[in-house]
């Protein structure tokens, strides 16, 4: 009887939704689709905007970043209204599977896909059909999903409702790991458009799309890893800071102002990377630096012998 009743209480419960908050991650969820939407389209030129280097890959980015923003509304709105809910987190967490899993990855495949058959290489991204490179590829994205729905999962059993606590995640981020994907993309769109009169520069460009699968294997691995990263805004908006800070956020905003492609993906890789190369510090170097600044313990033996 008592489990009914608890059962009765759940749908019941379910019966009153925040409206503001569950329409914002709606939002991300359909920016998420958007983005797979336009990467299925490919190289054709969206009719809206006269920018010849917004292609609907380009598109695809632009909205999985829309879906970032959107994923960072939901939760301040919900914290700031008192109305945060199980149901709204897990509608949260789906939401995501879609944006920073599903869109990321299909639009890495897309992408190298369509270049590698620029260049007269016959490819098939396929599982079962097509050649060698097709199969890696499709293995590729397929890591990348499954990493991504895992880091979310671990998340939802882990997480403490406490925004205290919310200072450092345990493992890349899966919006972090989708804008690094995104910002790829975004650069290549935009550095090709301006450099394709120079041949040599615009021939190196493409090895940011040889790149890209690589990065995506790195990103996934990242996600489920065990690394600790830095919750950007709790850590470094938030709170009082110093004018010089101040200052330093100011040029940060020039320089997105400036090159926001190029800002966003140094950004990326500096962020999803920070991660390993921060335990590696604490590991090793940090280690030696400990051991060499500690006093050492008098040896009896060594003052007889000098």
């Amino acid at each position: 009887m008592n489990d009914q009743q608890q059962i009765k209480r759940k749908r019941r419960h379910l019966r009153d939704i925040t409206v503001l908050p569950v329409l914002i991650t709606l939002l991300n969820a359909m920016c998420g689709f958007a983005a797979i939407h336009f990467a299925a389209r490919g190289m054709d030129k969206p009719n809206l905007l006269e920018k010849p280097e917004l292609t609907f890959f380009a598109a695809a980015a632009w909205m999985i970043f829309f879906a970032m923003i959107a994923d960072g509304l939901d939760g301040f709105v919900a914290r700031r209204s008192g109305n945060e809910s199980e149901f709204g987190g897990q509608l949260d967490s789906l939401s995501d599977a879609i944006s920073f899993g599903v869109a990321p990855a299909f639009l890495m495949l897309r992408v190298v896909e369509n270049h590698l058959r620029t260049i007269n290489q016959s490819i098939d991204a396929s599982p079962f059909f097509g050649n060698l490179l097709g199969r890696l590829l499709w293995l590729v994205a397929a890591l990348y999903v499954c990493c991504a729905v895992m880091r979310l999962a671990r998340f939802n059993v882990e997480n403490s409702p406490d925004e205290k606590s919310h200072i450092n995640f345990s493992g890349l981020p899966s919006p972090a790991a989708a804008g690094v994907i995104a910002a790829l993309v975004l650069l290549h769109s935009d550095l090709g458009h301006e450099l394709r009169g120079i041949a040599v520069v615009s021939n190196s460009i493409r090895v940011v799309i040889y790149l890209l699968p690589f990065v995506t294997v790195g990103v996934a691995l990242l996600m489920v890893s065990r690394i600790s990263y830095v919750h950007v805004v709790n850590r470094y908006v938030r709170g009082r800071k110093s004018f010089g800070y101040v200052v330093m956020l100011l040029l940060l905003l020039l320089a997105l102002i400036w090159k926001l492609q190029l800002t966003l993906t140094i950004g990326g890789l500096i962020y999803a990377f920070s991660g390993p190369a921060r335990r590696l510090w604490r590991k090793h170097i940090g280690k030696s630096e400990t051991t060499i600044d500690s006093p050492q313990p008098p040896d009896d033996q060594s003052s007889l012998t000098d």
